[in-house]
């Protein structure tokens, strides 16, 4: 009998140091999560700034191009050896516009390597102008007169955008097929925002993303093709080559001045740094579910031995 009570004891207090242990772990564990959690918040906060800073930077470098334009199909060589003079004589005759003071390009060059093979496009001209308003008048005549003609040659005239503003405007331009046939107005305007009128009603789309599922929620409902309000084309074009909607056109060349937090942007943003960190956010996630799980249990109590 005292044989039998000894190793009762023995267990019992063997079992005892094992949910100390357990306490101690789980404890360590809550203290782990709490850690976690406080940087899951930090790395929100980072990743809020980091999308602020980009969006930043991108208006920042659109504004810096303001002045530039960008002329696409001139053949290869035709400006000989000083690209300046050759578009100073140039873009006063293909737009018919007499500029004063008079027109002065302080720097153009053509964007990519050089080659020689004539079946290939020409590379774009980037030219940089002294004066934005000279900018404005030249991709004004563009919209509205362009394409232009030198010999056998289109020549396009069109604004100069930032790497991600250009991807923004593509993919919205992506989307032009789905708003003609659902009979939809639409324009493009600088530097990426897509303005959508269906029965009167408009909207402006910052995210190709965020319209794409507005057309969606229209995919089953019938569209009446006969509504003058909901026709195809306004019959205008912005800069980039989208329709504009009826009424007086906004001046400037960027229309976002203080939307730095574009919705679109952000998201896609977000996206990519959530890439980048997906492994800690999902470490984060799982550490979270397993304290909501230990929080709902009840808490470990002592084994109490009867004397």
């Amino acid at each position: 009998m005292d044989a039998s009570l000894s190793s009762l004891t023995l267990e019992t207090k063997s079992m005892r140091l094992d949910i100390a242990g357990f306490q101690t772990r789980v404890t360590g564990l809550e203290h782990r999560m709490g850690s976690l959690e406080t940087q899951m918040t930090t790395y929100r906060d980072i990743d809020h700034d980091l999308l602020y800073l980009r969006s930043k930077l991108t208006d920042l470098e659109d504004r810096s191009r303001r002045d530039n334009i960008r002329l696409l199909g001139i053949p290869e060589h035709e400006e000989g050896t000083d690209m300046q003079a050759f578009l100073g004589s140039v873009l006063p005759k293909l737009t018919s516009l007499d500029f004063d003071p008079p027109l002065e390009i302080q720097g153009a060059h053509r964007v990519g390597p050089k080659h020689s093979d004539t079946s290939l496009r020409p590379r774009p001209i980037i030219a940089c102008l002294l004066r934005h308003n000279h900018a404005r008048q030249i991709l004004q005549t563009a919209r509205k007169q362009g394409p232009f003609r030198i010999g056998q040659h289109d020549i396009r005239i069109t604004a100069d955008y930032s790497k991600d503003t250009n991807e923004q405007r593509k993919a919205f331009l992506a989307l032009r097929p789905r708003l003609r046939q659902m009979g939809m107005k639409f324009g493009l305007f600088d530097p990426a925002r897509m303005w959508v009128t269906n029965n009167s009603i408009s909207k402006d789309f910052y995210n190709p993303d965020e319209l794409s599922l507005f057309l969606d929620s229209f995919q089953h409902q019938p569209m009446d093709s006969t509504n003058p309000d909901c026709s195809q084309d306004t019959g205008r074009e912005n800069e980039g080559g989208g329709p504009l909607p009826p009424g007086p056109e906004k001046e400037g060349p960027l229309h976002h001045d203080t939307d730095l937090n574009q919705r679109g942007r952000d998201t896609e943003r977000l996206a990519r740094l959530h890439d980048d960190s997906g492994q800690v956010l999902h470490a984060v996630a799982t550490y979270t579910q397993l304290s909501e799980r230990d929080k709902s249990r009840s808490p470990l109590k002592p084994m109490t031995v009867p004397p």
